[in-house]
């Protein structure tokens, strides 16, 4: 029995995961790998072989890292949990009109929760992944904030984590950058790990089109949604679009739309299938509301905050002013910010720290 306990490595098959298990494993740490099967590339019908972290080839080189360290490995399959969340979240939130966010969705209520359970059955006293994030107790409370590599930075997609997760949880990777990484696993005889390319698609999505997925996976989709209205702010139609589900706030390419100047889908209404275009100044918004919050680094946003918030991965983020509403919060940003999307998260921050996030809602208040 190791003296610092015995961990759930989440493996993946890529460099990062494995550089974790691997570190963990060398200080000292009782390690056990396992890998999440999480969708099916076979049913989802999509052109391209599978890629990324549920292919076969994934998990061969997870199990290989663990038996030439002598580490034992397991695969998990939860197809059927993630199907039944994830994939049915993905497709309903983009009928109602909203961009979702499917990895947020995965980590706080997928695969957390499943290395929870399956750690608690294995006696392991912690769990650990390869996020580029760091953890640590405060006040009673256990922190997320960003990595070192603020490059790599993962904060914004496990702002759901709850504080069980957390005060479990190790982030080995936390206070290395990238190249440090791909330098550990060379280093460590991984010559082909070392320079193995990163995939950011959707898993389940595999080439990276979401609306031949969703056309796919909801039956009669393009026949009820083809033929709808493009419009403006003041009601003037301006073209015919092929769905309101296959369009996205702050996009300009693929409307098909000739006016003499760029437009932009600055709203959708799903009820009456209309897409609204404008120009991009009309993306703006200095103000927008949150519900679903999970607070991180305190128990509750408090009548008024200031915080840095940002509204999608690569955000830098804005300055901005957190006043609790029912149910959620009020955000009113310093400056206004371009092509606020609900269904998206809003990771508010404290320095490094994560204060809280939440979904951005469709009562969104313009600026």
């Amino acid at each position: 029995m190791s003296k610092k306990g015995k961990v759930l490595v989440a493996m993946s098959g890529g460099i990062d995961s494995t550089v974790s298990a691997l570190m963990l494993h060398e200080q000292g740490y009782e390690v056990v790998g396992i890998t999440m099967k999480t969708w099916d590339y076979a049913s989802s019908g999509g052109g391209k072989k599978e890629t990324g972290c549920c292919n076969l080839d994934s998990f061969n080189d997870a199990r290989k890292a663990a038996v030439d360290h002598g580490f034992p490995h397991y695969v998990l399959d939860i197809r059927e949990e993630f199907g039944d969340f994830v994939v049915n979240n993905f497709v309903e939130e983009y009928i109602a009109g909203r961009t979702p966010n499917p990895c947020v969705l995965c980590n706080t209520h997928i695969k957390w929760a499943a290395l929870l359970k399956r750690a608690n059955a294995l006696g392991c006293d912690f769990i650990a992944t390869g996020h580029y994030v760091k953890v640590r107790e405060e006040n009673s409370r256990f922190v997320l904030s960003k990595a070192k590599d603020l490059t790599k930075d993962q904060s914004y997609v496990l702002w759901g984590l709850g504080q069980e997760c957390l005060s479990r949880s190790i982030y080995p990777l936390g206070d290395l950058l990238k190249t440090e990484v791909r330098q550990l696993a060379f280093d460590r005889g991984y010559t082909e790990l070392a320079k193995k390319a990163e995939s950011y698609e959707i898993c389940f999505v595999p080439d990276n089109d979401y609306r031949a997925f969703l056309k796919r996976n909801v039956n009669g989709l393009e026949d009820r949604v083809n033929g709808g209205d493009f419009v403006l702010a003041d009601g003037q139609v301006v073209g015919k679009h092929n769905g309101y589900p296959f369009y996205t706030i702050g996009q300009r390419k693929g409307l098909e739309i000739a006016y003499g100047k760029p437009l932009y889908v600055t709203n959708i209404l799903p009820d009456n299938n209309t897409v609204v275009l404008g120009e991009i100044h009309e993306l703006q918004q200095s103000e927008m509301t949150v519900r679903g919050l999970n607070m991180v680094k305190y128990g509750a946003i408090g009548e008024q905050m200031e915080a840095v918030t940002k509204i999608r991965y690569r955000d830098p983020g804005m300055q901005s002013v957190l006043t609790s509403v029912p149910g959620g919060v009020h955000v009113a940003f310093s400056q206004a910010v371009s092509s606020v999307a609900p269904g998206q998260s809003a990771v508010f921050y404290e320095g490094d720290d994560v204060i809280a996030g939440g979904i951005i809602q469709k009562d969104i208040l313009a600026g």
